[in-house]
């Protein structure tokens, strides 16, 4: 009985299955045991052959390989499942985590990683892994952290127009004292020490666009 883990390749491009294919094989541990050309096909696939692990693209004709991925981990949560994809952004990659995939490597990626992802998935087939997920994180981290309440961008947008706190507290109905405790809190998650920089920042990440800023 052999002792190597086995892999079915999940890929719409014949060229890749076969070059993927070839490289897995030369692993000592490592063998392909079958390959598909779709969704629906690497799922039949994989109920014949039961394999190890699972290589899918993420983009194929009849569907994604995400939809590879939920199938099969609501049916064994011991599969080892890796999703390949030239579209390695950080929705997908946090997509793929979210679905139950085991590892996440883009096409670009040295042949390596998909080795190292593979073994990873066989032993660890729950604990995703993937070499974009720190920067992902802290991608995805910075985007919450910069995030202003409806009522601190209603304040920004009266900051915007020139206003002190005094003239957006009449408007806003709040205190002087409750808008300067607005303002500090978006100038502290803006990173900035005035309104200058308050709004430059805003402007870059979008919450606020330059006929809004103009009005300053």
């Amino acid at each position: 009985m052999s002792d190597k883990i086995t892999v079915l390749l999940i890929d719409d491009h014949e060229l890749i299955r076969n070059g993927l294919g070839a490289v897995l094989d030369l692993e000592p541990d490592l063998q392909v045991v079958a390959t598909a050309g779709s969704v629906a096909e690497g799922i039949q696939r994989y109920h014949e052959v039961k394999p190890d692990v699972v290589v899918t693209d993420l983009q194929m004709q009849d569907g994604t390989g995400l939809d590879v991925v939920r199938t099969l981990r609501k049916e064994n949560d011991k599969v080892g499942l890796i999703v390949l994809t030239m579209h390695s952004g950080d929705e997908q990659i946090f997509a793929a985590m979210q679905a139950g995939a085991s590892g996440f490597v883009g096409k670009d990626a040295p042949s390596t990683e998909v080795i190292k992802a593979a073994r990873h998935a066989a032993v660890s087939p729950k604990a995703f892994v993937c070499a974009g997920l720190v920067g992902a994180m802290m991608r995805r981290q910075s985007a919450e952290s910069t995030a202003l309440t409806e009522r601190e961008h209603d304040v920004l947008l009266l900051l915007a127009e020139g206003l002190n706190a005094a003239a957006i507290g009449q408007k806003l109905y709040l205190s002087e004292s409750t808008t300067k405790s607005h303002i500090a809190r978006i100038y502290q998650k803006l990173g900035a020490a005035n309104r200058a920089q308050a709004l430059v920042t805003a402007m870059r990440i979008g919450l606020l666009s330059t006929v809004q800023a103009a009005a300053r």
